[in-house]
């Protein structure tokens, strides 16, 4: 079977600590990066600030994480490097297809994220009845809008 999706780029790399004010320092006060957007879920137990590296439809955000509680889980400290983020052209055929092919995916199916774009993560690790998994990285999978797909297609 072909594959019916392409991944377009890279549209996030995620990164956490037990406080995000050492990240801040590094991310925004040393290395530039302009903050964007500030998102926190209880659910997902996280406080995080959304940077932006770039411009327009080529700019990749770093998302810079720090848990609500850190006796929860998720631990989105730990691992530091705790996701990447793609661009898909086609979310819900990429889900389908890749699930046919036995890869394992978080709880929670597409969903909207922190961005407003529908998204969905490939689980870090396979289990015996979904065997492919992001060897030990969380992947997450973003919808690209019309001007990414069309920018980066």
């Amino acid at each position: 079977m072909q594959r019916p999706f392409k991944i377009l780029g890279v549209q996030q790399i995620a990164v956490g600590a037990p406080d995000k004010g050492r990240l801040r320092k590094l991310w925004v006060d040393t290395l530039g990066l302009t903050p964007k957007s500030v998102f926190v879920s209880e659910k997902e137990n996280v406080d995080e600030d959304i940077l932006e590296i770039g411009h327009g439809v080529h700019a990749v955000e770093v998302d810079i994480m720090q848990p609500i509680d850190p006796a929860k889980k998720p631990k989105v400290d730990d691992p530091a490097l705790n996701h990447i983020g793609l661009w898909v052209d086609d979310l819900k055929a990429a889900v389908e297809y890749l699930t046919a092919q036995g890869m394992r995916f978080t709880p929670g199916g597409i969903r909207k994220g922190a961005a407003g774009h529908d998204v969905c993560f490939i689980h870090p690790k396979g289990n015996e009845e979904f065997p492919l998994c992001g060897e030990g990285v969380l992947i997450e999978l973003i919808q690209a809008p019309e001007d990414v797909r069309k920018a980066l297609a």
